[in-house]
């Protein structure tokens, strides 16, 4: 999966503030840019609001970078009634190297909901 194949959901760059003590980029932003992105994804598919009710599956599999350019893209694998499983996957580009390399990986489960909070029926697509 590269940006030639499709566009990401979300396209950003971290900045020093969000490096961890090791220097790289904090495994904590990381989820939060895979929540919104995922979040983006399952709200056009529900048609209206939703929530995250887990992550499952999270893989690190190499850190990220201040000055990547990082793409999040995701995949709708699962809808039940309330429920749709989103398998998200963030891609960076390094600085100088134009080659984009996966850096993590992870299923989030979002829930639909009402305007009172509630679980609502998924629409059918």
């Amino acid at each position: 999966m590269t940006s030639e194949t499709r566009d990401p959901i979300i396209r950003t760059a971290p900045q020093p503030r969000d490096c961890n003590n090791n220097g790289d980029i904090f495994g904590g932003w990381v989820l939060s840019q895979m929540d919104i992105a995922g979040g983006v994804l399952a709200a056009r598919r529900a048609r209206g609001r939703v929530v995250t009710v887990a992550v499952e599956a999270m893989t690190f599999h190499q850190p990220i970078k201040v000055g990547d350019v990082v793409s999040i893209y995701g995949d709708i694998v699962k809808v039940g009634r309330t429920s749709m499983h989103i398998k998200l996957t963030t891609i960076v580009a390094r600085k100088l190297d134009p080659e984009e390399i996966t850096v993590t990986e992870g299923t989030y489960i979002f829930v639909a909901i009402d305007d009172n909070g509630r679980p609502r029926e998924i629409p059918t697509a």
